[in-house]
Order: C-alpha cells, then sequence, then structure tokens
C-alpha cells in the first residue's frame, strides 16, 4: 500500500488506468512504467506550477463571457470547430490528467513510428504512416509537417475524437476507406468536422 501514499485518488486512477493499458499490449513492468510516466507528469506540472489549478475550463469561459472580449487563444480554434464545451472539457481536466493523456499519445506515436523503422522503412516514411494512422495536436499554426487540413490540431478537440474513431470501431472497412483517401489522419478529422460528423 505504500506504493500509493504518494498520490492523490486522481493519481490513483490514472496509474491504475494506464497500468492497465499497458499490460493489454503486453508491456513489461507496466505498473512500473505507467508510475515514471506520472512521477515525470506531477513534477513537471508542479515546477510548471500548474498543480493545483482547478476547474480551469470554467474559469477561462466565464472570464471571456464577463469581459466580452473573446480570448485571442480561442479565436483560431474556434474556427477548427472548437465548441466551449471542449474548453471546459479540457481544461477542466486535472493538469496532471492532460499530461498523461498526451504522453500517452506520444508513446502511441513513437511505437508505430519505431515499429515502421524495423520494418524497413526510411524515418520519412515511418512518419508519414504516424500522420496517416494518428492524429497530431500542437499549434494551429505549425507547418513544419504539413500544411491547410495536415496542420496539427486543437487538443480542445481530443474527447470528441477519441468519441468519433471509438464510434467507427476496429476493422470497420469504411473507415479504413476514408483512412486510406486522406492525406494524413488530421485532414480526415477537419473533413469529418465539417461534414458534421465530429
Amino acid at each position: 500500500m505504500g506504493f500509493f501514499s504518494k498520490y492523490n485518488e486522481i493519481e490513483k486512477g490514472l496509474l491504475e488506468t494506464y497500468s492497465k493499458l499497458f499490460a493489454d499490449i503486453n508491456l513489461p513492468d507496466s505498473r512500473k512504467m505507467a508510475g515514471d510516466i506520472l512521477d515525470q507528469c506531477i513534477e513537471n506540472s508542479k515546477k510548471e506550477g500548474h498543480y493545483n489549478l482547478k476547474d480551469v475550463g470554467d474559469t477561462l469561459l466565464e472570464k471571456e463571457k464577463s469581459s466580452g472580449q473573446v480570448n485571442p487563444n480561442f479565436e483560431s480554434k474556434r474556427t477548427e470547430g472548437v465548441k466551449n464545451e471542449d474548453i471546459r472539457w479540457w481544461f477542466n481536466l486535472n493538469d496532471v490528467e492532460r499530461r498523461m493523456m498526451l504522453k500517452i499519445d506520444e508513446f502511441h506515436r513513437m511505437s508505430l513510428f519505431i515499429h515502421e523503422v524495423e520494418s524497413g522503412k526510411t524515418e520519412e516514411e515511418a512518419d508519414k504512416t504516424v500522420r496517416k494512422y494518428h492524429p497530431i495536436f500542437g499549434d494551429l499554426k505549425d507547418e513544419t509537417h504539413g500544411s491547410g487540413d495536415n496542420r496539427p490540431l486543437p487538443l480542445e478537440l481530443k474527447d470528441r475524437i477519441n468519441i468519433y474513431i471509438e464510434k467507427q470501431g476496429v476493422g470497420n472497412p469504411e473507415f479504413k476507406k476514408k483512412i486510406d483517401s486522406s492525406s494524413t489522419f488530421n485532414a480526415l478529422i477537419r473533413n469529418e468536422i465539417r461534414a458534421g460528423n465530429i
């Protein structure tokens, strides 16, 4: 039980969730791995002064409403389909939860990248495959790896995108067709947002 003493309730839940996720894909030391990532996220959150912040989404939206001023950070994101509920969901999450999600995304992308390189693809080809099968989130103005619909997506859309992917179901041939005909997963997501499917 001593292992748990340093974690609050949310962190204990994260440890359980991600330990199980790693165990399900047969990673050795799944609990230790999840614990190490969690510890790193907690440390970074504390270092940056975000660890004790609560319900930031509500606060940001309330500030926008009361001031009558649109938050400049949200303006471009709203043109990408981000709604107030998305802002509330993402920013009301505990900072450590957000960090864990991003770390796990990074882990999945890196795993696919390594697998592709080990299968004989060049790093450029491997990167293309990762972008084809994974949503990439980040700065909307970042055109390092692609422009237009291939640019990074707003993090606030993460929950809706996850729900959409789950609804499609693993092995759905129609979904596979959509993925294959899109330049990147991000382009597919943007098309689906415009079509009202996300």
